[in-house]
């Protein structure tokens, strides 16, 4: 008999482990950022959890699609056509797979995230 899945409860104080931009990545400021993932799938296609960073801009090219919610701070996300977008605590928003663009923590930042990334 198999054990029916359980509720898993994510906790926002978690210090996680680096996950620093690569440094050809990275366009002003020494980002340092943190990963804190607390759930994830067998097949690892969907994960989620905490990601921290400090003050900092750098390029990002997604090939996943990610639901971010701002705990903390501020971010400015501009994408390479040009379109720009800040967001602060209490903001939610989905970067689809695909985009690229910059990435910058205006002051440091924490956020909820959920990502899928699908297996081909």
């Amino acid at each position: 008999m198999s054990v029916p899945p359980k509720i898993v409860v994510l906790d926002r104080f978690q210090t996680g482990e680096s996950a620093n931009p690569s440094p050809e990545n990275i366009l002003a400021g020494i980002p340092r950022t943190r990963v804190s993932n607390q759930y994830s799938v067998a097949t690892g296609d969907f994960f989620c959890g905490v990601w921290t960073s400090t003050a900092g801009k750098w390029r990002v090219r997604y090939t996943e699609h990610e639901f971010c919610v701002i705990i903390e701070g501020r971010v400015r996300i501009e994408s390479v056509s040009g379109e720009k977008h800040e967001f602060k605590a209490g903001d939610c928003f989905v970067v689809p797979a695909g985009f690229e663009g910059i990435w910058e923590v205006n002051e440091p930042c924490k956020k909820w995230y959920s990502i899928f990334e699908p297996k081909t």
